[in-house]
């Protein structure tokens, strides 16, 4: 791989230096205070409900809960409600621990727990389960019976129960009302049927007017789900809404990890420093049938996903193979390329139908289609790539500000099922719509010369896309705005008529900097501070967090890494980007390896090498731009032929035709004097001079 494609290395140290000096005073916490019980008592009641039982609730907000990270589990999710923070399911080194209740005199203790402690322990983050319990000073479980329950979110750092009420389902409401009485936090677990229902309805009326009552709905330990039913009542001044965080960024969501932080905050207790989520509020008001629509679509993000990108590469093969003549099937390469990068403002429009998959997948194949051939029948060649470009980025910073929350219920958003992320640009887009917009500038500015223009339009548009993909209520994205600064960086040097190699690899190093200090601005005057960056990185309370913090990211990238067929995909991405540097005139042969679409090529492969280093997806990132890449390398290898190919005229793209009548090669540009250097000296000598010259 070339020097300059190498250039994304440097960008882990510098994110590992960026993250480490911009650590700040942390942000102020609730001050500490014994914990009340009685009128102020949180009730966290675990029943087999849906939207439209808590919906009947009086008072009650509901929301959708993300109830892990990775994988679904329902031991791990008791664990991550009891220490307010959560790692992917694959970061641990061992399976869930079997947790079971047994009483003990007034209390009780959940054996394997020493087990859970010693799995927490092992996972790449500060992980204390209990710690939500010991923070109040203790807690209480009321439940009909022993065994495989819910108690462990009651229990202490030491696994311990302070108070325990177990008996028969017809006096589990009082049984329940008169630890509130003496427990600041009581959990209850809610058995299933008629009688059930009639408790928790029996619990939500007798509520206090101070009171807190949060309901989760239950899952089985056999089918666990990555999202459920949760509903609140007792939160804000709003008495009935959609429940959503700061953590989550999202009307009708929140994760298992803002319950902690939610209680603690009702009791107003301290909130420990390794507490990752953020307390719930209330916002707007209640849509039970947009609620349930969300909670369909976001279950079935995930497995639709290949099979909608295989739909519309078949859709381009079966295009190619129906092409007759050369014409046609140069036709049907550009309109191929075109759908595929149409995607991204595509996606946003079957999510908002929300249709079955039979319908989703020929629908999406369809629109991307027409699309592409709209956009080439009436855009020029190469200019016709800016279309795609604009309209993608201008529809998810619409959809963004506007709130109508398309992208994540979109097949090419964040997945908020996966629970890693909620909203913004997903890591999956990171990369490709930074190869996109590089691709667009270069078609724009075809044909070029290197100089003042062409670098600073790549260097203003890649600032756009960082702010788009860095700012909170867009991307917020670190990752992105690091990617999206190195891999323009590259662009841009690249088309920097005279500037020694010291200088271009200086702008290339400190082009992250501005990224992250300019991101930092944007998430404090738009955020107040409780955005990504602020809360991942400028609260950190210690240079530690920041390790794990990073330790975190690269481990998740290493489990993707082996996940799967992804193995194999970095290997043809990796052999795909060192064969594209290798054979650049090739590759670029039908621009004539103009200078814009050069950087255009430099800045995408940097994309990919930055991203899978800085991106806890790691080679997804790789390979989503490769495959991005090798989408616009085809529209360009699509070129139509000029009306009189066999003339020795240009054309109006400033072509001259091929000798050999193949497809013209751009005639290029002159360059500035400054950017021409001399000729080696071997190269000025006298051609008697030359070896063999005497022959």
């Amino acid at each position: 791989m070339t020097r300059r494609a190498a250039w994304g290395a440097p960008a882990a140290c510098v994110l590992a230096a960026c993250l480490i000096v911009a650590v700040s005073t942390p942000a102020p916490a609730l001050a500490a205070r014994p914990p009340a019980a009685g009128s102020r008592a949180v009730l966290l009641v675990f029943a087999p409900v849906d939207e439209r039982f808590l919906a009947s609730l009086h008072g009650m907000s509901v929301g959708i809960l993300s109830a892990s990270e990775g994988g679904p589990s329902a031991a791990q999710l008791l664990l991550d409600i009891s220490q307010g923070t959560r790692v992917a399911a694959g970061a641990y080194g061992s399976p869930p621990a079997v947790l079971q209740l047994q009483a003990q005199g007034a209390g009780g203790l959940i054996s394997g727990w020493g087990q859970a402690l010693r799995r927490a322990r092992d996972a790449p983050a500060e992980l204390r389960p209990g710690l939500l319990a010991s923070a109040l000073g203790g807690a209480g479980y009321a439940a009909t019976g022993a065994g495989d329950s819910d108690a462990p979110v009651a229990a202490g750092a030491g696994g311990r129960l302070a108070a325990l009420s177990l008996g028969s389902p017809a006096t589990l409401a009082a049984r329940a009302s008169a630890l509130s009485r003496t427990r600041p936090l009581v959990v209850i677990t809610i058995p299933p049927g008629p009688q059930g229902g009639r408790t928790l309805r029996r619990l939500a009326a007798a509520r206090g007017p101070q009171q807190l009552m949060v309901v989760v709905q239950s899952q089985s330990s056999a089918h666990p789900s990555p999202l459920l039913w949760v509903g609140a009542a007792g939160l804000g001044s709003d008495p009935r809404g959609e429940l959503g965080s700061s953590d989550t960024d999202q009307r009708g969501l929140i994760s298992s990890t803002d319950l902690a932080p939610t209680i603690l905050a009702h009791e107003r207790v301290a909130i420990p420093p390794s507490v990752q989520g953020s307390p719930a509020r209330v916002e707007g008001t209640l849509d039970g049938s947009a609620l349930r629509s969300t909670f369909a679509r976001l279950r079935v993000i995930d497995g639709r996903r290949l099979p909608a990108l295989g739909w519309l590469l078949v859709a381009w093969v079966l295009l190619l193979v129906c092409s007759r003549t050369p014409a046609a099937r140069r036709r049907a390469l550009r309109i191929g390329a075109l759908g595929v990068l149409w995607a991204p403002a595509a996606a946003l429009l079957t999510a908002a139908l929300a249709p079955a998959a039979a319908v989703e997948y020929p629908l999406l194949a369809l629109l991307c289609g027409a699309l592409g051939a709209l956009c080439d029948r009436l855009a020029s060649w190469p200019r016709a790539l800016l279309v795609p470009a604009v309209i993608c980025v201008a529809a998810i910073a619409v959809d963004a500000l506007a709130g109508s929350q398309l992208l994540m219920r979109s097949l090419l958003g964040p997945d908020p099922a996966l629970g890693a992320r909620f909203h913004g640009i997903g890591n999956d887009l990171k990369s490709a719509l930074a190869v996109l917009v590089l691709a667009a500038v270069a078609g724009g500015l075809y044909p070029s010369a290197r100089g003042r223009r062409a670098w600073l339009t790549m260097a203003l548009a890649g600032a756009g896309l960082a702010c788009l993909e860095g700012a909170t209520k867009l991307g917020a994205g670190v990752g992105g705005v690091i990617v999206v600064c190195v891999s323009f960086a590259v662009a841009v040097v690249t088309l920097l008529p005279a500037a020694r190699t010291r200088r271009r690899a200086m702008i290339v190093v400190v082009s992250p900097i501005v990224g992250l200090l300019a991101l930092a601005v944007i998430d404090l005057l738009t955020a107040h501070g409780s955005g990504h960056y602020s809360g991942s990185v400028l609260h950190a309370h210690s240079a530690g967090e920041l390790r794990d913090v990073i330790v975190r990211r690269y481990e998740a990238a290493w489990r993707e890494l082996r996940h799967g067929a992804m193995p194999v995909a970095t290997l043809l991405a990796v052999a795909a980007g060192a064969l594209a540097l290798r054979m650049r005139p090739r590759v670029l042969a039908p621009v004539g390896e103009d200078p814009a679409w050069r950087a255009a090529l430099y800045g995408s492969l940097t994309a990919g090498v930055v991203g899978s280093l800085v991106e806890d997806s790691g080679p997804v990132l790789l390979v989503t731009a490769v495959f991005t890449g090798g989408c616009v390398l085809c529209y360009l290898w699509g070129r139509p032929r000029p009306a009189h190919a066999g003339a020795r005229t240009q054309d109006p793209a400033g072509s001259a035709p091929a000798p050999d009548g193949r497809h013209p090669l751009p005639a290029r540009r002159p360059e500035p004097a400054s950017a021409v250097s001399a000729p080696p000296a071997r190269a000025r000598r006298a051609p008697a001079e030359a070896p063999g010259a005497g022959r």
